[in-house]
């Protein structure tokens, strides 16, 4: 979660030709994948997509779309400072997870040109019994958990080797040679 403290500043409105007070305000956000959802419903198009840049307008509508708090003056987000701006993404960009990948040892499967969408994450929980209420997760850390139950219930992930197969067998004899004083 993270907490955002937006500083408060008088603005002149150009079009009505007077002076407007911003109260400061703190924004209290959530990267989450009901966040990822709300924000798709509007845009009708997938947010973990890298390959087509979003602009400001559809960022400022998903920060809209992280913020929990109630009661948010929603002209705010106009007036978000860079460092505001950059809070944000840092924290989204923050997998909030110790769990970490060896993309060469563990096997997963590639998702190289398919479109992810919050309906493809919901049905990844669902087929992996997660439950719903873990869409209000950071979405690095509920990502993380996805991957790792795609890891732990890969059928090839259990299927010894042929030669840890042999090695297991060895092991198994020599502890009964041992147990029953046998020499074979």
């Amino acid at each position: 979660m993270l907490h955002l403290q937006v500083d408060g500043r008088e603005l002149f409105d150009e079009s009505r030709n007077e002076f407007i007070q911003l109260k400061s305000q703190t924004l209290v956000m959530e990267h989450s994948l009901l966040s990822i959802a709300k924000w798709e419903s509007k845009w009708k198009k997938p947010f973990l997509d890298n390959k087509e840049e979003k602009t400001t307008e559809e960022y400022l509508d998903y920060f809209r779309c992280m913020t929990i708090s109630p009661k948010v003056d929603p002209s705010i987000y106009n007036y978000l400072s860079k460092k505001n701006v950059e809070d944000i993404k840092n924290y989204i960009d923050d997998d909030h997870t110790a769990t970490t990948f060896n993309t060469n040892g563990i096997p997963h499967r590639s998702n190289r040109g398919r479109k992810i969408t919050s309906e493809l994450v919901y049905y990844w929980m669902i087929a992996n019994n997660i439950p719903t209420e873990y869409e209000k997760w950071h979405f690095g850390r509920l990502w993380a958990l996805i991957r790792i139950c795609n890891i732990e219930n890969d059928p090839k992930k259990h299927k010894m080797s042929r030669s840890a197969i042999m090695r297991q067998n060895h092991e198994l004899n020599a502890a009964r040679r041992a147990r029953y004083h046998t020499k074979g």
